[in-house]
Parts: structure tokens; C-alpha cells; sequence
């Protein structure tokens, strides 16, 4: 392995260097001080892959880390170079809050992109791959094989490939095939026995509805594309394929606005999904090779140039790697982890009762170390069989194809409750799903809604309104996750329950104001963007600022995916250099470089990578000693804050303060999987140095 493919030693290094001089008085709209939105998030998938080097790691579970990490690189790739694209024809010299270009970004995007693939592909086929070997998983390449293995893959190809491959021709007579995004080709060269000094051009798509790897004897796994070139000739009888190469396109997910025309919000994301599938390519990924003529061939008619392609030397398309990750192998895979039942709910599910329960007392659950199907889906299930619910009203953004929710949601409506459920159409991906289930509900008589316009519904919230004896009772659930069976178990995440009247009534206005027409929901508790959260959280910093400038103890907790606004990045900075000891837990995007000169060493931050995706949002402010905690969907963004509806609940129970508490103390204390952000560097150090400074405050009476 050479040193550029190598695992990280603890780092992960900075694009570019800042240098700030070391002034009292910094201006803290210096670009200098402020991290780039798209080389952030590229350190972020760098923590991800690192867990693909990390040998501490059970083997598959590096595949794992590998496969999404090359997942996430795509998804970044579609979403983030078709906006910069975009963004620089329609303002090419405007800057951003660091001082780039779009321009700029690209280019150094690109360079980073590049740098990742080498490092993913270098893991891959001089890491991972040897090692599974070690352990009977060989990932071979059809040429390798015996001649017997040959002979059964071909009677294989001949039975169940074959059939569904479609050999497309380039010439006069044939124009060149649509590339679908991210879906594999071969781009083949092929020549007449007849005309042997006459070549053309053909595609054979790899069809995506077949295992990316095919199982030969003896534990063998051969990539599907090699198997389709190996038998290429028989699509094109009587000629002779020379060459073969892989070819993979990336399209745009980014391709501007709904528009304003149009009276039906579903027909308009449905249009846009056939729009996106015919989106401008960004990028071009091919096996090296390729003869120039047909490299020239596809970059004309992708409308790419040559910054666009990444050549590859090893396996394309490495999110595929899942298939092997997945593989029956339990001792090369974390041990599994069964969800706990909170004590709250200590009967079976069936048995208790959770309105009892949450009348007592709020319940706040913790993803997926307690279950989400045994409290968020149950609590629904049985909202749908209780002859006493008289209502269900519940925000759907995404959620998994077989939800079991929804079909509760379903179930109510057709036992004759009233259903009303707000669905997120335009959830980045999840559309089509999202459009599937809205037609479903629809049709069991559920008042399907489809939110507010130019406001993506992004708020993790339910209602059930209930006649108990002593009254009609409402019970609510606010989250910081989806609504999703399947992302519940690999996600973090928190979820309050709770028959509080007053956030209760606060849930009937939002919903009204989602339903119906209002300038803003009146609420009491919540914060609810973007009409309250983003002025409520300023003034919480404001005020332990002001704490602190008084010479009071003041300190602030975050935890969010990400930290990008450039408002809050600024006041933090300034609550930072006041004296208000400032943590941030931040998975993905921080514009923040906390350490540089002039801005004062009170700002920490930390990110955790491991098992779990950390996807739970919670704030929390000293507060002159009487803590105040907040937990919702939103992360420290401009598009959460401004954008979209949003909900955060206060934490007012003191026992799930000191539970809260003690997850945040958790996370920021984790010297295993956890990372600390200097600067534009972000590491993974023995931590007693670096995280004992702030751990030893007292944050008042819940935490002692």
C-alpha cells in the first residue's frame, strides 16, 4: 500500500491553510475563519472512510463503512456539483462566506473527489479485498477463475443474463443511449469479421435489477460486468468485441425549483422526478483504457469536458460493496444488538398502557438503543386500534417502503377516526416513495396534506387526541429522526413523548397552521421554524453571553448533523471569546474553526463516527444554573432555520434532563470513535488532554 492510500493516522487534513493574526480584536467576518460548506462535508465522508481502514472494525463492517462512504460520495457528487455548477453560471465571481468562488469550490472539489476515489479504490483492492480472502470471501475477477467456474457461469449467462441485456449500436442509423445516473455500462468496442479494420461503438447497460456480484463455487464472487463482457460477443453474432471498459454517469439532483405553475403539488414533484431523470451529467467514471476517439464520443454527448472524468484502476460503483457486507458471515460482523424496552414501557408493548404511562410522566426514548418499534410504532398501532382515539395527526418526511406507521395510519382511517397526515413530497430521494404512500393514504380516507408552500415540512411530530374518563386528553410525540422503522435501527436519534397540555395545544397549531391558513402557529413552548427557533436560540446564546461578560458561569451545548449558518457560526465565535464555554457535537458540516487566533480557546468541537449514524439534534444552556434543554429536527442551517418548518420542544422533567445530560457527556467524552476539530483539521487522539477542559464544569443541579 503506498503512502497516498494508506489508513489516516489520526488526521484529517485541511484543504488549504488560514492564517489569522493573533488580535484582540479579529474581525470575525474574516473569510479566513469560516470552513468551505462542500470541503467540510468531504472532511466529514474522510471520518466515514476511516472507519473502513480501521482494523478495530470487524472486516464486513469495514466493507460496510467503505460502501457508504462511496454511497455518500455520490449523493454529494449529484446534490452539491450540480448546485455549484449552477451557481456558477448564474453568478461566477460571487463569493461565498470563506472568500471562494464558485469556481474556486469546484475546482477544489473536484481535486478532493479525486483524492477520495484513490483512497476508496486503494482501500478496497489492496486492504479489504486481500483480507477477506484470508477469511474464504474471494472477490475475483473472470479471467482468474478455473475453467470449470467459467463453464457454470457461462450456462448462468446463457439461462438468467443474457435475456435481459439490450446491446445498443452507435451510428447514423442508431443514436447514442441514454446513460441513466449511476447505473452501470459497458462501453464496448466492437469490429466486423467481415470489415476488420472497421470499428463502432456500443453500450450494453448492466442491469441494476441483478446482484452487482455473482456467486460462483467455492465462496467466489465475480462483479456481474465482467461476466456480461466475457460473454459480450454473443449480443453481437458475427462480429468481434476488441475491448471492453465500465463507464458509470452521475446526473444532477439539483436542477432548480418546482416552479410556480401547476395547482397540484404532486403532479409538479412528479414532474420533476422525470425532469431529474434526464438531468445534466456532472460526472463520468470509466476503467483506464478507453481509446480517445470514444472517450471524445461520450464527453460529447454527455456534454462533459475532461475535468468531468475520473478514471478508475479497480472496481467501480465500490456502494455496491453492501451486497458483501451484508454476507452470512457472524463472526466478521458486530455481534447484534437487541433494543431495550424503556423503563418507563417495562411491560411488553401489547400489555401496557402507554396514555397511562405518558399521562404520569414524559418519556423521552433514545434510538435505537430502545426500540422504535416497540414505542414510536406501537404508539401508533395501538392509537389505530383504541376505540377511545378519536383523532391521529402525524408529519410523514421519510419512511421506509414497508412502514409500519403508515399502515397504521391506514388502519385508523378505515376503523373511522379522523387522519390527517402531512406528507413531505419533495424529500430529496424519497419522492417517489413518498408519492406512493400519499396515494395510499388517500385512498383509505386519510386528509393527506402536503404542507405549506415554499416550506419544505421537516418537523418529527404526532397527536393523538383521545377521550379518556375524565375528558378528551391529547398525547404527542415530538422527534428528532424520521418516522422510520428501517433508518431507526442505524440512526440515532431522540423522541419525546408527552401529554403536557400546553405543548400539546402548541401541536394542535402547528398542525392547524400545516392544514390549514395562518401567518404562524401561536405556540407557548415549541420553537417553530422559521417563525421562532432562530430568534428563541439567539437570544439563549445572547443570554449566556451576557452571563458570562458578567463573570457568571455560562456554557452552551449543540448537538447537531451540521453546523453551516453563517449567523450562528459568527455568534458563537463571539460567545466563545466572551467566555462562555462553548461544545459542539457536529457529525458533518462545521463552518466553525474553533482554536484560531483571536477567536478564543472556549469553543470545542467534536464529531462521532461509528456503529450508529448520529442523527439526533439537542441544545442545551446553563442558563445561571437552571438548565434548559431542547431537542427537534432542525440543525444549525440556513435552509432548517429559514426554509423549512421545524419543531423544537423543551426539556422541562429533570430526570430526562440528567438522562439527556448524560448522553451529551457521553459523546463528548468518547476516545474511541470519537474526533476533535482544530482548526481545519479534525483528529482522533487519546482524549484526556483534549476533552477534560469543559467536562469538569458544573451545569447545575440535574448534572452533579
Amino acid at each position: 500500500m503506498t503512502s497516498e492510500d494508506a489508513a489516516p493516522a489520526g488526521a484529517v487534513e485541511a484543504t488549504t491553510p488560514v492564517i489569522v493574526t493573533s488580535v484582540e480584536d479579529v474581525d470575525l467576518d474574516n473569510p479566513a475563519l469560516y470552513t468551505n460548506r462542500e470541503l467540510s462535508w468531504l472532511e466529514f465522508n474522510e471520518r466515514v472512510l476511516a472507519e473502513a481502514f480501521d482494523q478495530r472494525n470487524p472486516l464486513l463492517e469495514r466493507v460496510k463503512f467503505l460502501a457508504i462512504t462511496a454511497s455518500n460520495l455520490d449523493e454529494f457528487t449529484a446534490k452539491r456539483l450540480g448546485w455549484l455548477q449552477r451557481a456558477i453560471k448564474a453568478e461566477p465571481l460571487a463569493r461565498t462566506l470563506d472568500g471562494l468562488t464558485f469556481i474556486e469550490q469546484l475546482l477544489m472539489v473536484n481535486e478532493r473527489c479525486r483524492e477520495m476515489t484513490a483512497r476508496m479504490v486503494g482501500c478496497w483492492e489492496r486492504d479489504l479485498k486481500p483480507a477477506l480472502v484470508r477469511h474464504g470471501i474471494t472477490v475475483v475477477n473472470h479471467d482468474d477463475l478455473g475453467q470449470r467456474a467459467k463453464s457454470e457461469l457461462r450456462a448462468l449467462f446463457e439461462r438468467s443474463i443474457f435475456p435481459t441485456l439490450t446491446p445498443l449500436a452507435v451510428d447514423p442509423a442508431h443514436p447514442f443511449p441514454f446513460i441513466s445516473t449511476q447505473s452501470l455500462s459497458l462501453a464496448l468496442i466492437v469490429r466486423s469479421s467481415r470489415q476488420p479494420g472497421e470499428e463502432r461503438f456500443a453500450r450494453v447497460k448492466v442491469p441494476p435489477n441483478r446482484p452487482r456480484f455473482v456467486s460462483v463455487r467455492d465462496g467466489q464472487l465475480v462483479p456481474l460486468e465482467q461476466v456480461i463482457a466475457a460473454h459480450a460477443s454473443d449480443l453481437f453474432p458475427g462480429m468481434e468485441v476488441t475491448a471492453s471498459h465500465v463507464v458509470r454517469v452521475i446526473r444532477s439532483a439539483d436542477i432548480g425549483s418546482l416552479g410556480e405553475e401547476g395547482d397540484d403539488l404532486l403532479e409538479l414533484v412528479e414532474n420533476e422526478l422525470k425532469r431529474r431523470r434526464l438531468a445534466a451529467a456532472v460526472r463520468l467514471e470509466l476503467s483506464s483504457g478507453l481509446p480517445q476517439p470514444y472517450l471524445e464520443l461520450l464527453l460529447e454527448e454527455l456534454e462533459l469536458d475532461n475535468d468531468d472524468v475520473f478514471t478508475v484502476d479497480g472496481l467501480i460503483g465500490l456502494s455496491d460493496l453492501m451486497q458483501v457486507a451484508t454476507l452470512e458471515y457472524p463472526n466478521l460482523r458486530d455481534k447484534p444488538y437487541t433494543p431495550a424496552l424503556p423503563s418507563s414501557f417495562s411491560r411488553t408493548a401489547a400489555e401496557a398502557d402507554l396514555y397511562g404511562v405518558i399521562r404520569e410522566r414524559d418519556v423521552l426514548v433514545h434510538h435505537p438503543y430502545e426500540s422504535f418499534d416497540l414505542t414510536v410504532a406501537e404508539f401508533i398501532q395501538q392509537s389505530a386500534e383504541d376505540q377511545h382515539v378519536l383523532a391521529i395527526k402525524q408529519t410523514l418526511y421519510r419512511t421506509s417502503p414497508e412502514s409500519p406507521v403508515v399502515e397504521s395510519l391506514i388502519e385508523a382511517a378505515e376503523r373511522g377516526k379522523q387522519v390527517a397526515v402531512l406528507v413531505e413530497l419533495t424529500a430529496r430521494f424519497d419522492e417517489a416513495n413518498n408519492i406512493e404512500w400519499a396515494r395510499k393514504l388517500e385512498s383509505a380516507g386519510v386528509h393527506v396534506a402536503y404542507g405549506v408552500p415554499g416550506y419544505k415540512i421537516h418537523s418529527k411530530i404526532a397527536l393523538v387526541v383521545r377521550q379518556d374518563a375524565s375528558g378528551v386528553r391529547l398525547y404527542g410525540h415530538i422527534g428528532t429522526g424520521n418516522y422510520n422503522s428501517r433508518t431507526a435501527r442505524i440512526y440515532t436519534d431522540f423522541g419525546l413523548f408527552t401529554a403536557d397540555p400546553v405543548i400539546c395545544d402548541d401541536l394542535v397549531q402547528v398542525f392547524n397552521y400545516l392544514t390549514g391558513y395562518a401567518e404562524q402557529p401561536q405556540c407557548r413552548r415549541l420553537l417553530v421554524a422559521p417563525f421562532t427557533l432562530r430568534s428563541t436560540l439567539k437570544d439563549l446564546v445572547e443570554r449566556e453571553i451576557a452571563a458570562a461578560e458578567r463573570g457568571e458561569e455560562a456554557r452552551i451545548i449543540m448537538k447537531m448533523n451540521a453546523l453551516e449558518d453563517h449567523e450562528f457560526a459568527r455568534l458563537l465565535y463571539v460567545a466563545g471569546r466572551a467566555g462562555v464555554k462553548v461544545d459542539l457535537i457536529v457529525r458533518g458540516i462545521c463552518r466553525l474553526q474553533p482554536g484560531q487566533a483571536g477567536t478564543g480557546d472556549n469553543i470545542r468541537v467534536v464529531s462521532v463516527v461509528g456503529k450508529y449514524l448520529e442523527h439526533s439534534r439537542a441544545f442545551a444552556f446553563h442558563n445561571g444554573g437552571q438548565p434548559l434543554y431542547w431537542i427537534g429536527s432542525a440543525d444549525i442551517m440556513k435552509r432548517n432555520l429559514d426554509e423549512r418548518i421545524e419543531v423544537l420542544t423543551p426539556i422541562n422533567n429533570r430526570d430526562i434532563q440528567r438522562q439527556l445530560q448524560a448522553v451529551l457527556d457521553t459523546l463528548l467524552a468518547d476516545q474511541q470513535q470519537g474526533w476533535r476539530l482544530r482548526g481545519q483539521t479534525w483528529s482522533r487522539d487519546d482524549a484526556s488532554t483534549a476533552w477534560g477542559a469543559h467536562q469538569m464544569l458544573e451545569f447545575g443541579a440535574p448534572f452533579s
